[in-house]
């Protein structure tokens, strides 16, 4: 297939496969979305854009990441507007509360039936919105469009698939998921007849390369090659739950 210009990141992903060539294309468009929002291109001084932060917050490890970025300017912008908001909602929230009405309340015929505490309520609201966790979710599910396009109409890109060391376990999930929408019958037998097998033997094999790891440390085996188990802890914790954990975190270039 040809390339055009939203193919690309299928390609460049599967060229980089590793274990998980979903987990490449997250990063990078995580990436992406960090220099979006504080990247040279200042895109925390818009209006519009500091709007949308605000009403969604970041989650925690977004607030490490962005911190590990290294702008502390374009990071003091976005916090100051983020906490006027957090002080709007705040003072209406706590305005509207009534600590008679928290906890219990008297329900019918006498009984006691719980209710929650809305101040509460509005911070847990608070924490299960994040800007770049949203934005992220949703170009990836847009990529899984493209990438079962090209499932569907490329023979080299099905063979190129079949030849990963297939997925990690969280990214596999939703490669399944798009599959039993965006595959025909018959497509999607043949799609799981190829990927269960390829995900049973690279879990064996990474299952393989840990155990020899553990066994190096034995000191029988102390001059023994260490074959291709030297990474296997990182592999094997990114094939479990995605995300390379010895990846360097992403920062502002300079």
């Amino acid at each position: 297939m040809k390339e055009q210009l939203h193919t690309i990141p299928i390609a460049d992903a599967m060229a980089n496969a590793g274990e998980c060539s979903l987990c490449y294309i997250e990063r990078k468009t995580e990436e992406h979305m960090m220099d979006f929002v504080l990247g040279h291109g200042a895109s925390y001084m818009e209006a519009d854009i500091r709007d949308m932060t605000d009403r969604e917050g970041f989650c925690r490890a977004h607030f490490k990441k962005m911190f590990d970025y290294g702008n502390s300017l374009g990071n003091a912008w976005i916090l100051k507007t983020l906490y006027m908001r957090h002080l709007e909602e705040m003072d209406r929230e706590f305005k509207n509360f009534k600590p008679d009405s928290a906890g219990k309340k008297g329900g019918i015929f006498g009984k006691k039936e719980t209710k929650g505490n809305s101040i509460a309520d509005w911070i847990r609201r608070r924490d299960s919105s994040c800007f770049i966790c949203t934005s992220v979710k949703n170009t990836f599910l847009a990529y899984m469009k493209t990438f079962f396009h090209m499932y569907k109409t490329d023979p080299d890109f099905r063979r190129q698939v079949a030849e990963t060391k297939g997925f990690c376990l969280t990214h596999f999930a939703v490669l399944c998921e798009t599959a039993d929408s965006a595959l025909p019958a018959q497509e999607r037998e043949e799609f799981y007849r190829v990927m269960l097998p390829l995900m049973r033997e690279n879990f064996s094999r990474i299952t393989e390369d840990v155990s020899w790891f553990i066994e190096k440390y034995d000191y029988k085996n102390k001059d023994a090659d260490w074959r291709d188990s030297k990474d296997a802890i990182q592999r094997g914790m990114q094939k479990l739950k995605g995300s390379d954990p010895s990846l360097p975190p992403h920062v502002l270039k300079k």
